[in-house]
């Protein structure tokens, strides 16, 4: 059995193992590829397995000897699953293992953006403290948690997480997701029917959705506008939920107070992004899934997945 990693190095930049894949048959992991390469790397692939490198058609269709995608993350909008399953190629995924790191993560932007710690911390090493002739001082508004209201977009595993954080900070929660489950155990807690509720309402606004027709660009002007210019966005989701010029827009007009987010449509993005340049946004590398246990879960997830595609009970499909 032949297994193929095209983008080993973001899951595996060396504090992780392959050794359990390597049990499992002959492994080639490549740190990246582009999609130029991919036909010849994986031509005698059994198993090929990728995190953001797209499996097309014409991929699927030129490696007659595949028999199993592994997408080694929990998006999969990178592989033609039709083709695949034409072609009778199993494709799965890796489902929940990052929840707790995207949670903690998205609590790290919004309470950096109440409090702004590091800037404070930094002007007090520029002396700015030492010069003060108070006991005290800030150059920057700082905001309490406390009796605001999050806006929750998808109350999935890691929405719900959210969900019982923001509880914890004395918060009230709207949600809207394409489903609504049970949530009776919950205080301070109402479903919204439409999102329009949510962005008027809201304080705060975290996206925890998928990336689909219907949740594409769902912050947008029109949305936007709708919003308290004292809200925040928070987006540790996928950067196709924002409209970035929209969005940048906004917060150069000071029609919403801030923004954190740690995905962009195009990543790494291009130097032209108008978030990067736009005030009181706040910036991180795609950091959400990459702490060494959420890692870990995933090398885990993905051994397990590929043991009971060889036993020919998969799980995980897609």
């Amino acid at each position: 059995m032949k297994i193929v990693v095209l983008d080993g190095y973001a899951l595996n930049p060396g504090d992780l193992s392959w050794a359990p894949l390597q049990e499992m048959g002959e492994l080639t992991v490549y740190d990246r590829t582009v999609e130029a390469e991919i036909i010849e790397r994986a031509a005698e692939a059994d198993i090929l397995l990728t995190n953001k490198v797209p499996v097309r058609a014409h991929i699927i269709e030129s490696l007659p000897q595949l028999k199993y995608i592994g997408v080694m993350a929990t998006g999969y909008n990178i592989i033609d699953i039709a083709c695949a399953r034409k072609n009778n190629i199993i494709v799965s995924n890796i489902p929940g293992y990052s929840t707790p790191s995207v949670v903690q993560l998205t609590f790290s932007l919004l309470l950096e953006l109440c409090y702004h710690t590091q800037r404070h911390s930094d002007a007090v090493v520029e002396g700015k403290w030492s010069a003060s002739p108070d006991f005290c001082f800030w150059d920057f508004p700082l905001k309490e948690l406390s009796e605001k209201t999050l806006g929750i977009i998808g109350l999935g595993s890691i929405g719900q997480q959210v969900a019982d954080v923001a509880a914890a900070f004395g918060m009230s929660v709207l949600a809207y997701s394409r489903t609504q489950t049970n949530q009776s155990h919950r205080t301070n807690f109402r479903w919204v029917a439409d999102p329009a509720e949510l962005f008027a309402q809201a304080d705060v606004i975290s996206l925890h959705c998928p990336q689909t027709p219907q949740t594409e660009n769902i912050i947008n002007s029109q949305s936007l506008a709708m919003m308290k210019s004292s809200a925040i966005i928070i987006n540790t989701s996928r950067g196709g939920l924002i409209n970035a010029a929209d969005l940048a827009d906004a917060l150069n007009e000071g029609r919403i107070s801030a923004a954190g987010i740690d995905v962009l449509a195009v990543e790494p993005p291009p130097a032209n992004n108008p978030l990067l340049g736009a005030k009181n946004c706040l910036i991180t590398p795609h950091i959400g899934w990459a702490t060494l246990e959420a890692r870990s879960r995933l090398m885990n997830i993905l051994a397990n997945n590929l043991k009971t595609f060889i036993a020919r009970n998969p799980t995980n499909t897609l």
